[in-house]
């Protein structure tokens, strides 16, 4: 039997099947005693916490540290007392444990599913991870131990928990094919971050296989095919071991510079949200980091904005961490579709359009100065760029440099060392920037363009809505030529520009890019070698050819059929 989903994380499996069927749950009715409630949740969440705990512990023989972090942050989780509050105040009022977990948990779900932010929504994943674990437990239901897997097989699942890919011991776990989930879906991004081949999506995979059914996952075309012939067989076995030999070649690529064939050098950076992305920095190759995503510790604090200490220890590590090469600080972008659960927004129409990111850090500048002092003492200790978001006019930027320069001052007035060697850029994610980036240059030193946001302001189309996401079109003649007036209005005052949004990592968009002069690109850490695989392969002057016809042609497809040439070429 042959089946179709969406190939996430490419690699060929050949295996048995496991079939992973978590238990079902049922919410009670009625109402419950409060304090018989109240024991059931401690008891359920004491549970929960060493579950957590004990699976962390057996993980921990096959998982490398930054793998097993996804424990932390579920620990993190379980052990949050807002959390925990919001529950017992509904169990109070005489909800019963799990209906009270589930609404609670529901709430904090769709909040973060709601954002726009990949690197968010996962934080969507974990709650909701967390909570089916502890809903579990209050209704005293078993959850497959995936650890305890010890022959090889392939994951056959309706969805991939965070916890549940953590768990996964790469010596048996082949891949994993799920019935729901999508490219940015956690069980997409950790199979990319385990090496490991897989399938979201694939409708109807559930119904059609059984337990040690013979499976074959091809997840580089998206191809799942139940109990295979003796020829299938053979043949994607032939496939698996050229795509093996393929991978083992791109860890020649670790240490050397990317560069074309006739001698153009770029940077490849990697986008990270917390100390901990770094191990996966290092591991990849990047040349340093393009986009430090601040917001997520502000985010994990649970009752107050993080310290000026909090967020110095975390900036120190990243520097230090990365030696030297450069590391691309995002302040606070917060507002739109990221909250904070102890900062409250006044409504608006459209928040994406609203009170956020630097209009709000500007306005606040007590939360603004805390940041910038912490990252300011933190750039000794290593290569600090600081990048402003949602910049729109060049007084909004003048307003902001100075204001870092002004607490430059005021920290060495203190004698507290900072370093004379910051870079002070913005990123170019608002039209009306792109369109004046040549004047915005004689300020800035560099630029860094949010390609998510830039196209659905370009294309006035929200990417999150399934009705329009075909206007989602990062090749898109429009978008280049915004693209191209960035990069030369940096140029023309000497400055480097950067990308930092998902098109800086699309292997379509690479030759475009390249050709179009971006001087560096950043990334998903585990796309870096990939894509020095291609930049190591083109020649810039074609390049520039191929940018000049993708700028002349109408539509998004006749742009991509110029890139496959090249590409197949």
């Amino acid at each position: 039997m042959y089946l179709k989903g969406i190939a996430t994380s490419s690699g060929i499996a050949i295996g048995k099947v496991y079939k992973l069927e978590q238990p079902n749950i049922v919410i009670s009715e009625g109402t419950g005693d409060p304090q018989q409630e109240l024991q059931i949740l401690e008891n359920a969440l004491a549970k929960t916490i060493s579950d957590i705990e004990q699976i962390k512990v057996r993980a921990s023989a096959t998982l490398a540290p930054e793998e097993l972090a996804i424990f932390d942050a579920h620990l993190m989780m379980a052990q949050d007392p807002e959390y925990k509050d919001q529950i017992v105040g509904m169990i109070k009022d005489g909800s019963k444990a799990d209906q009270a977990t589930k609404t609670v948990s529901d709430m904090m779900v769709g909040m973060f599913e709601s954002m726009d932010d990949a690197y968010f929504k996962e934080r969507a994943a974990d709650i909701k991870d967390v909570s089916f674990r502890l809903l579990c437990n209050i209704l005293g239901l078993n959850i497959p131990d995936l650890t305890a897997i010890d022959e090889e097989v392939v994951i056959v699942a309706e969805e991939m928990t965070p916890s549940d890919t953590a768990q996964l011991n790469k010596k048996y776990s082949l891949g994993f094919v799920t019935e729901i989930g999508g490219k940015t879906s956690h069980a997409a991004i950790m199979a990319v971050a385990l090496g490991l081949p897989a399938v979201v999506g694939c409708t109807g995979i559930m119904s059609s296989c059984k337990h040690g059914d013979k499976i074959i996952l091809d997840a580089k075309e998206g191809d799942v095919i139940i109990d295979p012939t003796e020829e299938q067989l053979k043949e994607y076995e032939e496939k698996r071991v050229r795509f093996l030999e393929e991978k083992a070649a791109l860890q020649v690529l670790l240490d050397k510079p990317s560069i074309t064939l006739d001698g153009h050098q770029v940077e490849l950076v990697a986008n990270i949200g917390s100390p901990k992305d770094m191990d996966n920095v290092i591991a990849n190759g990047a040349e340093g980091v393009g986009l430090y995503r601040t917001e997520f510790l502000y985010m994990e604090s649970t009752e107050d904005f993080p310290s000026e200490e909090e967020q110095f220890k975390a900036y120190k590590v990243v520097l230090e961490r990365a030696e030297g090469k450069r590391i691309v600080v995002r302040t606070l972008d917060i507002g739109g579709d990221k909250k904070l659960p102890y900062f409250e927004f006044d409504p608006e129409m459209n928040p994406f359009l609203g009170y956020r990111a630097i209009r709000l850090c500007l306005d606040r500048k007590d939360i603004f100065k805390t940041q910038v002092r912490a990252l300011l003492r933190a750039s000794v200790y290593g290569k600090l760029a600081i990048m402003f978001p949602m910049i729109a006019t060049i007084d909004e930027f003048k307003a902001a440099k100075q204001f870092v320069l002004d607490t430059k001052e005021e920290l060495k007035a203190e004698g507290v060392e900072v370093s004379d060697n910051i870079e002070i850029g913005m990123m170019v994610e608002i039209p009306a920037s792109a369109v004046l980036a040549d004047e915005f240059a004689k300020y800035a030193d560099f630029f860094s363009i949010g390609t998510n946001d830039l196209i659905q302001y370009s294309m006035a189309a929200d990417r999150m809505s399934e009705k329009v996401a075909y206007l989602y079109q990062p090749l898109n003649p429009s978008i280049l030529r915004l693209i191209k007036m960035t990069i030369d209005g940096a140029h023309s005052q000497g400055r480097w520009c950067g990308m930092c949004g998902e098109m800086g990592g699309d292997p379509m968009a690479a030759p475009v890019l390249l050709g179009l002069g971006l001087d560096e690109f950043s990334m998903s850490a585990t796309k870096i070698l990939p894509t020095r695989k291609i930049i190591t392969s083109l020649n810039k002057a074609e390049m520039e050819d191929l940018a000049n016809k993708a700028l002349k042609c109408h539509t998004e497809s006749e742009v991509s059929e110029l890139v496959k040439s090249v590409l197949k070429g």
